[in-house]
């Protein structure tokens, strides 16, 4: 199995997405000046919103499925939103051209896109599926929890450009693409996008992508803010997802999905990190990230995750619930503070119906971040 990415297009970025194969996001007038770099000229919060990109980006991983959704925009003559598909990731980590005049595409494509891969067709559907019929006809839906909610809550909390739907989300707009075409794709390897009748078109050939392709790494920014004592979940969270297979925290079993800010209400409750793992037992691992030490208040955001999951997420993909809290060493173990921790954890393992959780403790070197498990 493998994650599906919903990718955020416009009428005219779209056609270039399809002509190049390549995906992307970014923000505006930004540029990145904290890659591979200790420091940065940036306001905090601009630099977090931009590390959130860079986490979605890195959750990306070879063989993964695209799908893009053209944004409603009656000046471009597009009435509805509609998802079309599908397509794959062909090479990952997803990589850095940076916003200046030599960024590839940036005049074509009239913005800024930072943070791309690079893409190849899978199974590719001429028409798209509106918004109305994958998130709002509910004619087949025989309970709440199979509707389209990590894409109903993006609707609800913002335009995030690139957001990872749920197996069950994914099989059912496929299904819905699929069924729209009736189950005709597209052959050639080349595609475009005709604005006029709003459908995915086949051309002769792609076209060469041959944009820069710089390494994205955070770690020397995030080793900084760690010696400072400063906040770094953002951070954090983009250089485990980049480096997810190799921390040791979600185990040795395969890795078959992840998540990163999963929505899991129409609040503002997300999850740091979400990973399914095919286990002998499939397990679905919810990962809360803190840049401090462990606190008792961090259990009550662990069970607003496992009743969501239980509720929306269990049922359309059965699965073990082990929670994960990843934070920052604690040295002093006899400390108050960490005893009721301990307690409260040990508390609501024993009051659901979960795996025990995982509480793994991290420490920042220069070159690498150590993670270990602690046993409580």
């Amino acid at each position: 199995m493998a994650t599906t990415h919903v990718f955020i297009v416009d009428a005219n970025t779209f056609k270039y997405h399809l002509e190049y194969l390549f995906v992307g996001t970014g923000a505006k007038d930004e540029i990145i000046d904290f890659n591979n770099c200790a420091t940065t000229n940036m306001h905090a919060t601009k630099e977090n919103n931009l590390l959130g990109m860079i986490a979605d980006s890195q959750r990306l991983r070879s063989g993964d499925f695209v799908i893009f959704y053209l944004q409603q925009n009656f000046a471009e003559g597009i009435r509805e939103g509609k998802f079309y598909g599908v397509f794959k990731i062909k090479h990952a980590p997803a990589f850095l051209d940076n916003n200046d005049s030599q960024q590839f595409l940036k005049e074509q494509l009239g913005k800024s896109l930072t943070f791309r891969a690079s893409i190849e067709p899978l199974q590719v559907y001429s028409e798209g599926v509106t918004e109305w019929e994958a998130l709002d006809e509910i004619r087949n839906i025989q309970s709440p929890n199979q509707m389209l909610w990590s894409l109903i809550y993006r609707k609800l909390k913002g335009n995030r450009g690139n957001t990872m739907i749920t197996f069950y989300e994914s099989e059912r707009l496929n299904s819905l693409i699929r069924n729209k075409n009736h189950e005709k794709t597209l052959k050639n390897a080349g595609f475009s996008f005709d604005k006029d009748k709003q459908q995915i078109i086949e051309s002769v050939a792609t076209k060469e992508y041959t944009g820069r392709k710089t390494t994205i790494n955070v770690l020397p920014r995030l080793n900084s803010k760690y010696n400072a004592g400063n906040q770094f979940e953002t951070h954090l969270q983009a250089y485990i997802l980049q480096n997810l297979e190799n921390t040791g925290i979600f185990g040795s079993s395969s890795i078959e999905w992840i998540g990163n800010e999963v929505s899991c209400g129409v609040g503002m409750q997300r999850i740091d990190i979400m990973v399914s793992v095919a286990a002998t037992n499939r397990k679905i691992m919810p990962a809360e990230l803190k840049s401090t030490s462990a606190k008792r208040e961090t259990i009550a955001q662990l069970q607003r995750y496992v009743t969501w999951i239980e509720q929306y997420y269990i049922p359309n993909h059965p699965s073990d619930i082990e929670p994960i809290i990843i934070a920052r060493e604690t040295t002093n173990k006899t400390a108050n503070e960490y005893r009721e921790f301990v307690r409260a954890l040990q508390e609501f393992n024993a009051k659901n119906c979960i795996l025990p959780t995982r509480y793994v403790e991290f420490t920042v070197q220069q070159h690498q971040i150590i993670f270990n498990q602690v046993s409580y």
